[in-house]
Protein backbone atom coordinates (compact mmCIF):
# COMPACT_ATOMS: atom_id res chain seq x y z
CA UNK A 1 0.00 0.00 0.00
CA UNK A 2 1.10 3.71 -0.86
CA UNK A 3 0.33 5.75 2.23
CA UNK A 4 -0.36 9.64 0.95
CA UNK A 5 -0.21 12.37 3.91
CA UNK A 6 -1.53 15.70 3.06
CA UNK A 7 0.87 18.45 4.61
CA UNK A 8 -0.24 21.18 6.23
CA UNK A 9 0.45 23.99 3.79
CA UNK A 10 -1.35 22.08 0.94
CA UNK A 11 -4.66 22.11 3.03
CA UNK A 12 -4.46 24.68 5.53
CA UNK A 13 -6.77 27.03 3.41
CA UNK A 14 -6.37 30.73 2.97
CA UNK A 15 -3.39 31.26 5.57
CA UNK A 16 -0.54 33.52 5.37
CA UNK A 17 2.53 31.85 5.25
CA UNK A 18 5.53 33.01 7.30
CA UNK A 19 4.63 36.84 7.32
CA UNK A 20 0.73 36.53 9.44
CA UNK A 21 -1.87 34.27 10.36
CA UNK A 22 -0.71 30.48 10.17
CA UNK A 23 -3.30 29.00 11.39
CA UNK A 24 -5.74 27.36 9.85
CA UNK A 25 -9.39 28.30 9.57
CA UNK A 26 -10.78 24.84 8.60
CA UNK A 27 -11.64 22.78 12.06
CA UNK A 28 -9.16 20.18 13.14
CA UNK A 29 -11.58 17.30 12.92
CA UNK A 30 -12.99 18.06 9.84
CA UNK A 31 -9.43 18.07 8.19
CA UNK A 32 -9.35 14.47 9.46
CA UNK A 33 -12.14 13.61 8.22
CA UNK A 34 -11.55 15.20 4.80
CA UNK A 35 -8.06 13.35 4.85
CA UNK A 36 -9.69 10.18 5.21
CA UNK A 37 -12.31 10.21 3.27
CA UNK A 38 -10.57 11.31 0.00
CA UNK A 39 -7.68 8.65 1.05
CA UNK A 40 -5.22 10.11 2.97
CA UNK A 41 -3.55 8.43 5.70
CA UNK A 42 -2.24 11.04 7.41
CA UNK A 43 -1.86 15.11 8.06
CA UNK A 44 0.72 17.37 8.73
CA UNK A 45 1.01 20.27 11.45
CA UNK A 46 2.47 23.50 11.76
CA UNK A 47 3.74 24.56 14.96
CA UNK A 48 1.31 27.93 14.67
CA UNK A 49 -1.53 26.01 14.47
CA UNK A 50 -1.15 23.60 16.76
CA UNK A 51 -0.87 26.35 19.21
CA UNK A 52 -3.88 27.97 18.08
CA UNK A 53 -5.79 24.90 18.55
CA UNK A 54 -3.94 24.81 22.29
CA UNK A 55 -5.33 28.48 23.27
CA UNK A 56 -8.87 27.48 21.58
CA UNK A 57 -9.58 25.23 24.61
CA UNK A 58 -8.41 21.70 22.76
CA UNK A 59 -4.98 19.04 24.22
CA UNK A 60 -3.14 17.28 22.32
CA UNK A 61 -4.26 14.10 23.73
CA UNK A 62 -7.81 15.48 22.20
CA UNK A 63 -6.19 16.17 18.49
CA UNK A 64 -4.62 12.69 18.63
CA UNK A 65 -7.85 10.90 19.47
CA UNK A 66 -9.80 12.53 16.79
CA UNK A 67 -6.99 12.02 14.49
CA UNK A 68 -7.06 8.13 15.61
CA UNK A 69 -10.82 8.49 15.58
CA UNK A 70 -10.54 8.84 11.65
CA UNK A 71 -8.59 5.98 10.61
CA UNK A 72 -5.37 8.12 10.68
CA UNK A 73 -1.81 7.04 10.83
CA UNK A 74 1.45 9.51 9.99
CA UNK A 75 1.15 12.81 11.43
CA UNK A 76 4.37 15.22 9.92
CA UNK A 77 4.73 18.11 12.60
CA UNK A 78 7.04 21.23 11.44
CA UNK A 79 9.31 23.58 11.87
CA UNK A 80 11.96 23.69 13.92
CA UNK A 81 14.56 26.47 12.95
CA UNK A 82 17.70 28.62 14.51
CA UNK A 83 18.50 25.17 16.43
CA UNK A 84 21.90 25.98 15.52
CA UNK A 85 22.15 29.68 17.09
CA UNK A 86 23.62 30.98 19.67
CA UNK A 87 21.66 30.44 22.63
CA UNK A 88 19.60 33.35 24.49
CA UNK A 89 18.75 34.71 21.48
CA UNK A 90 15.45 35.72 20.87
CA UNK A 91 15.87 33.49 17.53
CA UNK A 92 17.01 31.00 19.49
CA UNK A 93 14.62 30.97 22.42
CA UNK A 94 11.77 31.37 19.75
CA UNK A 95 13.20 28.06 18.70
CA UNK A 96 13.52 26.05 21.70
CA UNK A 97 9.59 26.98 22.66
CA UNK A 98 8.66 25.36 19.45
CA UNK A 99 11.00 22.35 20.07
CA UNK A 100 9.66 21.73 23.38
CA UNK A 101 6.00 21.80 21.76
CA UNK A 102 6.68 19.93 18.70
CA UNK A 103 8.30 17.25 21.12
CA UNK A 104 5.30 17.05 23.22
CA UNK A 105 2.99 16.77 19.90
CA UNK A 106 5.20 14.08 18.79
CA UNK A 107 4.89 12.17 21.55
CA UNK A 108 1.54 12.16 22.05
CA UNK A 109 0.47 11.86 18.76
CA UNK A 110 3.22 8.65 17.98
CA UNK A 111 4.28 11.24 14.71
CA UNK A 112 6.41 10.01 11.94
CA UNK A 113 8.79 13.15 11.68
CA UNK A 114 9.76 16.73 12.85
CA UNK A 115 10.99 18.46 10.41
CA UNK A 116 13.68 21.12 11.00
CA UNK A 117 15.97 23.14 8.52
CA UNK A 118 17.16 26.56 7.74
CA UNK A 119 13.93 28.84 6.56
CA UNK A 120 15.52 31.78 7.62
CA UNK A 121 18.95 31.07 5.64
CA UNK A 122 21.23 32.00 8.92
CA UNK A 123 24.71 31.37 7.75
CA UNK A 124 26.48 28.58 10.07
CA UNK A 125 29.45 26.97 10.37
CA UNK A 126 28.95 23.52 8.61
CA UNK A 127 30.92 21.77 11.34
CA UNK A 128 28.58 23.64 13.90
CA UNK A 129 25.71 23.02 12.39
CA UNK A 130 26.46 19.26 12.08
CA UNK A 131 26.97 19.30 16.42
CA UNK A 132 23.84 21.49 16.81
CA UNK A 133 21.67 19.05 14.59
CA UNK A 134 23.41 16.07 16.28
CA UNK A 135 22.99 17.56 19.62
CA UNK A 136 18.85 17.99 18.27
CA UNK A 137 18.65 14.09 17.44
CA UNK A 138 20.20 13.08 20.43
CA UNK A 139 17.68 15.28 22.80
CA UNK A 140 14.50 13.94 20.50
CA UNK A 141 15.51 10.58 21.32
CA UNK A 142 14.52 11.77 25.07
CA UNK A 143 11.28 12.64 23.83
CA UNK A 144 10.10 10.35 20.94
CA UNK A 145 10.30 8.04 18.53
CA UNK A 146 9.84 10.29 15.76
CA UNK A 147 12.58 11.04 13.15
CA UNK A 148 14.18 14.33 13.05
CA UNK A 149 14.04 14.96 9.26
CA UNK A 150 16.31 18.13 7.91
CA UNK A 151 14.62 19.50 5.00
CA UNK A 152 17.14 21.29 2.90
CA UNK A 153 16.37 23.75 -0.18
CA UNK A 154 17.46 26.82 -2.34
CA UNK A 155 17.66 29.58 0.30
CA UNK A 156 19.25 27.35 2.99
CA UNK A 157 22.74 28.90 2.66
CA UNK A 158 24.47 26.29 4.71
CA UNK A 159 22.78 23.21 2.80
CA UNK A 160 21.50 23.65 -0.53
CA UNK A 161 23.00 20.74 -2.88
CA UNK A 162 22.77 17.20 -2.40
CA UNK A 163 26.68 17.00 -1.48
CA UNK A 164 26.33 18.96 1.64
CA UNK A 165 22.85 17.29 2.36
CA UNK A 166 25.20 14.34 2.48
CA UNK A 167 27.79 15.28 4.33
CA UNK A 168 25.37 17.03 7.14
CA UNK A 169 24.19 14.02 7.78
CA UNK A 170 27.83 11.71 7.84
CA UNK A 171 29.45 15.27 9.95
CA UNK A 172 26.42 14.56 12.28
CA UNK A 173 27.76 10.84 12.97
CA UNK A 174 24.61 9.55 11.08
CA UNK A 175 21.93 9.53 13.80
CA UNK A 176 19.41 6.55 13.68
CA UNK A 177 16.52 8.64 14.35
CA UNK A 178 17.47 11.50 11.72
CA UNK A 179 17.60 11.49 7.71
CA UNK A 180 16.70 13.96 4.95
CA UNK A 181 13.55 15.30 3.66
CA UNK A 182 13.69 15.33 -0.39
CA UNK A 183 11.04 17.88 -1.76
CA UNK A 184 10.75 17.49 -5.68
CA UNK A 185 9.76 21.17 -5.42
CA UNK A 186 13.34 21.88 -3.81
CA UNK A 187 15.17 19.55 -5.90
CA UNK A 188 14.23 20.73 -9.06
CA UNK A 189 15.27 24.16 -8.44
CA UNK A 190 18.17 22.93 -7.20
CA UNK A 191 18.83 21.26 -10.43
CA UNK A 192 19.28 17.74 -8.80
CA UNK A 193 17.36 15.44 -10.68
CA UNK A 194 16.04 11.93 -10.14
CA UNK A 195 18.92 10.02 -11.45
CA UNK A 196 21.55 12.00 -9.18
CA UNK A 197 18.94 11.17 -5.96
CA UNK A 198 20.11 7.54 -6.55
CA UNK A 199 22.97 7.93 -4.42
CA UNK A 200 20.71 7.88 -1.27
CA UNK A 201 20.53 5.54 0.77
CA UNK A 202 17.52 4.48 2.64
CA UNK A 203 18.45 4.92 6.16
CA UNK A 204 19.57 8.71 5.16
CA UNK A 205 15.98 9.00 4.25
CA UNK A 206 13.47 10.58 6.45
CA UNK A 207 10.54 11.47 4.12
CA UNK A 208 9.49 12.57 0.42
CA UNK A 209 7.21 15.66 -0.81
CA UNK A 210 5.79 15.90 -3.79
CA UNK A 211 5.04 19.10 -5.52
CA UNK A 212 5.26 20.31 -9.00
CA UNK A 213 6.37 23.81 -10.59
CA UNK A 214 7.51 25.72 -13.26
CA UNK A 215 11.65 25.63 -14.41
CA UNK A 216 11.66 29.53 -14.96
CA UNK A 217 12.10 31.44 -11.88
CA UNK A 218 10.04 34.46 -10.99
CA UNK A 219 11.16 37.53 -9.49
CA UNK A 220 9.52 37.47 -6.63
CA UNK A 221 11.50 34.23 -5.00
CA UNK A 222 9.28 34.26 -1.92
CA UNK A 223 5.83 34.75 -3.50
CA UNK A 224 7.37 31.76 -5.88
CA UNK A 225 7.96 29.64 -3.18
CA UNK A 226 4.91 30.17 -1.26
CA UNK A 227 2.07 30.30 -3.50
CA UNK A 228 3.45 29.40 -6.68
CA UNK A 229 4.09 25.71 -7.17
CA UNK A 230 1.32 23.02 -8.90
CA UNK A 231 0.02 20.04 -8.02
CA UNK A 232 1.74 16.87 -9.16
CA UNK A 233 1.26 15.89 -12.30
CA UNK A 234 0.58 19.98 -13.07
CA UNK A 235 3.93 21.12 -13.58
CA UNK A 236 7.53 21.22 -15.39
CA UNK A 237 9.23 18.44 -12.79
CA UNK A 238 9.69 14.71 -13.70
CA UNK A 239 7.55 13.85 -10.24
CA UNK A 240 7.28 9.98 -11.66
CA UNK A 241 10.59 10.16 -12.35
CA UNK A 242 11.33 11.51 -8.31
CA UNK A 243 8.75 8.64 -7.20
CA UNK A 244 10.56 5.95 -9.42
CA UNK A 245 13.96 6.68 -8.53
CA UNK A 246 12.88 6.78 -4.11
CA UNK A 247 11.01 3.59 -4.99
CA UNK A 248 14.32 2.37 -6.73
CA UNK A 249 16.42 2.88 -3.52
CA UNK A 250 13.82 1.39 -1.19
CA UNK A 251 11.95 4.27 -0.04
CA UNK A 252 9.13 2.81 1.84
CA UNK A 253 7.05 5.99 2.53
CA UNK A 254 4.80 7.54 3.64
CA UNK A 255 5.27 10.39 0.80
CA UNK A 256 4.08 14.12 1.70
CA UNK A 257 1.92 16.40 -0.34
CA UNK A 258 3.04 19.55 -0.32
CA UNK A 259 2.13 21.93 -2.75
CA UNK A 260 2.03 25.75 -1.35
CA UNK A 261 -0.26 27.27 -3.88
CA UNK A 262 -2.49 30.47 -3.81
CA UNK A 263 -5.31 29.02 -5.52
CA UNK A 264 -5.30 25.71 -3.85
CA UNK A 265 -5.62 27.99 -0.54
CA UNK A 266 -8.72 29.35 -2.22
CA UNK A 267 -10.80 25.78 -2.65
CA UNK A 268 -13.28 24.69 -0.17
CA UNK A 269 -11.78 22.31 2.02
CA UNK A 270 -13.67 19.35 0.12
CA UNK A 271 -11.90 20.26 -2.89
CA UNK A 272 -8.19 21.41 -1.34
CA UNK A 273 -8.42 17.42 -0.34
CA UNK A 274 -9.63 16.24 -3.29
CA UNK A 275 -7.66 17.76 -5.96
CA UNK A 276 -4.74 16.76 -3.68
CA UNK A 277 -5.28 13.30 -3.05
CA UNK A 278 -5.91 12.45 -7.15
CA UNK A 279 -3.36 14.48 -8.52
CA UNK A 280 -0.66 12.78 -6.15
CA UNK A 281 -2.18 9.09 -6.78
CA UNK A 282 -1.70 8.99 -10.36
CA UNK A 283 1.88 10.00 -10.10
CA UNK A 284 2.63 6.26 -9.19
CA UNK A 285 2.36 3.90 -11.88
CA UNK A 286 1.37 1.00 -9.81
CA UNK A 287 -1.68 3.48 -8.18
CA UNK A 288 -2.91 4.05 -4.57
CA UNK A 289 -4.61 1.75 -2.52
Amino acid sequence: MTDLVACYWTVSGPVEIHFGREWSYFDWQDRCHQAAQVGFTGLGLWHADIRHQLEGGSSLKQMQEIFAAAGLRHLELEFIADFFVDPGTPERNASDDTKALLFEAAAVFGAHHIKVGNIPGTVCDPERLAEAFAALCAEAREHTDAKVAYEFMPFDVNVNTLESALALMRNAGEPANAGLVIDTWHMAKLGISPDELRRVRPEQLAWVELSDGHHHNLDDAIYEVTCDRNLPGEGEFDIRGYVEAFQQIGYPGPWGVEVLSAPLRELPIEQAFKRAYETTSAQFAAGVA
